[in-house]
Protein backbone atom coordinates (compact mmCIF):
# COMPACT_ATOMS: atom_id res chain seq x y z
CA UNK A 1 0.00 0.00 0.00
CA UNK A 2 1.29 2.86 -0.91
CA UNK A 3 1.15 6.31 0.98
CA UNK A 4 0.79 9.45 -0.29
CA UNK A 5 3.79 12.23 0.34
CA UNK A 6 3.14 14.70 2.98
CA UNK A 7 4.29 18.15 2.17
CA UNK A 8 6.26 20.07 4.77
CA UNK A 9 3.02 21.76 6.08
CA UNK A 10 1.39 18.90 6.86
CA UNK A 11 4.61 17.35 8.43
CA UNK A 12 4.61 20.34 11.31
CA UNK A 13 1.06 19.91 11.74
CA UNK A 14 1.30 16.39 12.23
CA UNK A 15 4.43 16.87 14.16
CA UNK A 16 2.58 19.36 16.19
CA UNK A 17 -0.60 17.45 17.02
CA UNK A 18 1.51 14.36 17.83
CA UNK A 19 3.89 16.28 20.13
CA UNK A 20 0.54 17.46 21.96
CA UNK A 21 -0.95 14.33 22.23
CA UNK A 22 2.37 11.90 23.17
CA UNK A 23 2.87 13.65 27.11
CA UNK A 24 4.85 10.25 27.99
CA UNK A 25 8.70 10.19 27.27
CA UNK A 26 9.93 7.03 25.45
CA UNK A 27 11.22 5.76 28.76
CA UNK A 28 8.05 6.35 30.13
CA UNK A 29 6.58 4.60 26.84
CA UNK A 30 8.62 1.53 27.52
CA UNK A 31 8.49 1.04 31.14
CA UNK A 32 4.87 1.40 30.74
CA UNK A 33 4.81 -1.10 28.02
CA UNK A 34 6.58 -4.13 30.11
CA UNK A 35 3.54 -3.78 32.54
CA UNK A 36 0.69 -6.44 33.40
CA UNK A 37 -2.06 -3.57 32.93
CA UNK A 38 -0.41 -2.25 29.53
CA UNK A 39 0.01 -5.72 28.22
CA UNK A 40 -3.97 -6.51 29.51
CA UNK A 41 -5.94 -3.84 27.21
CA UNK A 42 -6.72 -3.53 23.34
CA UNK A 43 -7.50 -5.20 20.30
CA UNK A 44 -5.02 -8.18 18.89
CA UNK A 45 -5.35 -8.77 15.03
CA UNK A 46 -5.39 -12.24 13.91
CA UNK A 47 -2.17 -14.02 15.05
CA UNK A 48 -0.91 -11.06 16.87
CA UNK A 49 -0.10 -12.32 20.26
CA UNK A 50 0.36 -8.20 21.23
CA UNK A 51 -2.59 -5.49 20.96
CA UNK A 52 -2.61 -3.34 18.31
CA UNK A 53 -2.06 -0.30 21.67
CA UNK A 54 1.09 -2.09 22.16
CA UNK A 55 2.70 -2.29 18.99
CA UNK A 56 1.77 1.59 18.71
CA UNK A 57 3.85 1.97 21.83
CA UNK A 58 7.05 0.27 20.18
CA UNK A 59 6.00 2.52 17.02
CA UNK A 60 6.41 6.21 19.04
CA UNK A 61 9.21 4.77 21.37
CA UNK A 62 11.20 4.47 17.76
CA UNK A 63 9.49 7.80 16.51
CA UNK A 64 10.22 9.95 19.76
CA UNK A 65 14.09 9.03 19.91
CA UNK A 66 14.53 10.06 15.93
CA UNK A 67 15.27 13.67 14.99
CA UNK A 68 12.43 15.60 12.34
CA UNK A 69 14.78 15.14 9.54
CA UNK A 70 14.64 11.64 9.97
CA UNK A 71 11.07 10.83 9.99
CA UNK A 72 10.04 8.72 7.46
CA UNK A 73 6.23 9.36 5.48
CA UNK A 74 4.93 5.97 7.53
CA UNK A 75 6.19 7.90 10.71
CA UNK A 76 4.19 10.75 10.12
CA UNK A 77 1.49 8.19 9.00
CA UNK A 78 1.26 6.44 12.36
CA UNK A 79 1.90 9.58 14.23
CA UNK A 80 -1.57 10.47 12.57
CA UNK A 81 -3.03 7.47 13.63
CA UNK A 82 -1.76 8.36 17.48
CA UNK A 83 -3.09 11.86 17.24
CA UNK A 84 -6.70 10.54 15.58
CA UNK A 85 -6.91 7.65 18.51
CA UNK A 86 -6.13 9.74 21.38
CA UNK A 87 -8.51 12.45 20.68
CA UNK A 88 -11.12 9.88 19.98
CA UNK A 89 -10.24 7.46 22.56
CA UNK A 90 -10.24 10.94 25.11
CA UNK A 91 -14.06 11.45 24.15
CA UNK A 92 -15.00 8.51 25.97
CA UNK A 93 -13.55 9.40 29.04
CA UNK A 94 -15.48 7.09 31.57
CA UNK A 95 -16.30 7.96 35.47
CA UNK A 96 -13.61 6.26 36.86
CA UNK A 97 -10.05 7.04 35.12
CA UNK A 98 -7.64 5.27 37.53
CA UNK A 99 -7.06 2.10 36.66
CA UNK A 100 -9.48 2.02 34.25
CA UNK A 101 -8.84 0.08 30.98
CA UNK A 102 -9.43 3.74 29.33
CA UNK A 103 -6.15 4.63 30.86
CA UNK A 104 -4.32 1.77 30.12
CA UNK A 105 -5.08 1.97 26.63
CA UNK A 106 -4.22 5.20 26.43
CA UNK A 107 -1.05 4.44 27.74
CA UNK A 108 0.02 2.38 25.53
CA UNK A 109 -0.50 5.35 22.68
CA UNK A 110 1.93 7.64 24.42
CA UNK A 111 -0.74 9.74 26.14
CA UNK A 112 -1.42 9.64 30.10
CA UNK A 113 -4.62 10.50 30.97
CA UNK A 114 -3.99 11.98 34.46
CA UNK A 115 -1.19 14.53 33.53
Amino acid sequence: MATTAIDDTEKKQIKHEFDDVVNMSASQIEKWLETEESKSVGQKKDGDSESVGHQSGEKIIKILSKKSGELSDDDYAHMQKVVSYVKRHSAQKPDKVEGSNWEYSLKNWGHDPRK
